[in-house]
């Protein structure tokens, strides 16, 4: 399994815009509900530069491809990104140590 945690800062005025496209990538993923992933998104709390997101992705396919990657939501968010961040995206490959009942 793949894990890949992916956080960066976007500029308060577009906070709003990138939670809106996040939010189309998981009415995709609802819609399609691809096997093999687990991803959450999450909006810290707003701070004077900026408001930080952070995601978190699992990705246990069979031949190791990442079902984000096929969707057209994920793709247009990822396009207007660099846009609308004052940080770059820090991704990470990440090891879990424990877990309670992730949601």
């Amino acid at each position: 399994m793949n894990r890949v945690v992916v956080q960066y800062r976007t500029r308060n005025e577009a906070a709003d815009e990138n939670q809106a496209a996040i939010e189309r990538v998981f009415a995709a993923l609802s819609e399609g509900e691809p096997e093999g992933l687990s991803y959450t998104s999450m909006r810290l709390e707003e701070e004077a530069a900026g408001t930080v997101f952070v995601h978190v992705a699992e990705v246990s396919t069979e031949d190791g491809s990442n079902p984000l990657a096929a969707l057209a939501e994920f793709g247009e968010f990822q396009t207007g990104l660099a846009d609308r961040t004052v940080e770059p995206p820090l991704a990470r490959q990440a090891t879990v140590v424990g877990s309670y009942r992730p949601q």
